[in-house]
């Protein structure tokens, strides 16, 4: 089913003033369902046996994603009602973005006060729920401890009494061992939601070994992770695989020629390097790249990861990793073998949506990877 622009856009003119609205607790703004169907307004309450949760991030990629998949969207960026009924047409979630600092919500009113807020913005923009993205630092024991575990019953009690169908997530780091001092009470968090979605990247946040570039995701150790969460008791069907759809690229301060790029020290709560020595690369910035590189794809077999080598306008050698469908479907693989709810990506709109053949050919295989 296809919906006009002008369509959606139909009676939004006074929505500037939602913010305004919710802090004095109007419950919408809307003029009316904005969909040319007002049954696309209606939340979504089927839920599908395999999950593709996708984080959109702005622009109009989302008419190019592989829709015969997607279950839910998650909304990094500003509202776009046309995306929301485009979502709805496809029996995919619309959720929003969930995060406040810990800090504000230690209070039992504070903390009702924010649900409140999200649920009425959820219901004025007909959406589907909630993704709680706390990427904060939280000690055992603390008071943030324990008001993030209220967080997210108390978000979940709301959205689900408040729109039925509704999903509320919780975003996690990529193992459950205290990651750069998420100390979170993961087993109660994973009850008391809908699911975890697992951001298995950026694993190199804290490098403990030699400075030297690595992949993003290396294999073993993501398995690892999942692994730690079900060990501690977390159902797997509450684990969604996050992977991603973007890479690092490293200057390398000295090549060896077993391909050991050395980087600068760049230290994270108390690692004497981390991957903030490099830069996120999305890729299709990447695929344009690799081919005309140094040393075009490489792969670790150990890391089980493609990387590639390149010198930058001032001479200086460049290591770049990052995941691609091979890579992917080894993770893959595993989300059956340890029943996962299944996977999702940071982020959907990292592709290249263009009409360049090639482009297409690239982008349709990292949505196909994403399927076990």
């Amino acid at each position: 089913m296809g919906v006009s622009a002008d369509t959606v856009r139909m009676g939004l003119s006074d929505c500037s003033l939602l913010g305004l609205l919710l802090s004095i607790g109007v419950s919408a703004c809307w003029g009316g369902c904005p969909c040319s169907d007002p049954a696309l307004c209606q939340p979504i309450r089927d839920t599908r046996d395999f999950e593709v949760y996708v984080f959109y991030v702005g622009g109009e990629n989302w008419k190019n994603y592989d829709w015969a998949h997607v279950t839910t969207v998650a909304l990094f960026a500003p509202y776009d009602p046309e995306l929301m009924c485009f979502a709805h047409s496809k029996g995919a979630r619309f959720v929003l973005k969930g995060d406040i600092p810990l800090k504000d919500i230690v209070a039992p009113d504070s903390r009702s006060a924010w649900i409140e807020q999200q649920v009425t913005l959820a219901k004025a923009q007909y959406m589907d729920g909630i993704n709680l993205d706390i990427e904060q630092t939280v000690l055992p024991g603390s008071e943030e401890y324990y008001a993030l575990t209220a967080l997210v019953k108390e978000t979940t009690e709301a959205f689900h009494r408040e729109i039925p169908g509704s999903q509320v997530t919780f975003d996690v780091a990529w193992s459950p061992a205290w990651i750069d001092l998420r100390c979170y009470n993961y087993t109660g968090i994973a009850d008391l939601c809908d699911f975890l979605f697992v951001m298995s990247y950026d694993e190199q946040s804290q490098i403990w070994t030699e400075c030297i570039a690595g992949a993003n995701a290396p294999f073993n150790q993501t398995i690892q992770g999942y692994e730690k969460f079900i060990n501690i008791g977390i159902d797997p069907k509450k684990l969604v695989m996050g992977v991603p759809w973007y890479g690092y690229d490293y200057s390398c301060l000295h090549l060896t020629e077993d391909n050991q790029c050395k980087i600068e020290k760049k230290p994270f709560r108390g690692a004497e390097c981390s991957d903030a020595a490099g830069r996120q690369v999305p890729y299709r910035t990447i695929m344009k790249q690799v081919n005309a590189s140094l040393s075009g794809r490489l792969w670790d077999d150990v890391q089980k990861a493609p990387f590639y080598h390149y010198k930058d306008e001032k001479g200086d050698t460049h290591q770049v990793w990052y995941d691609d469908p091979e890579s992917i479907s080894l993770k893959v693989t595993y989300i059956k073998k340890l029943g996962l709810r299944g996977i999702g990506m940071w982020n959907g709109d990292t592709l290249d949506y263009s009409n360049d053949p090639i482009a297409q050919q690239q982008t349709a295989a990292m949505w196909k990877a994403l399927l076990p």
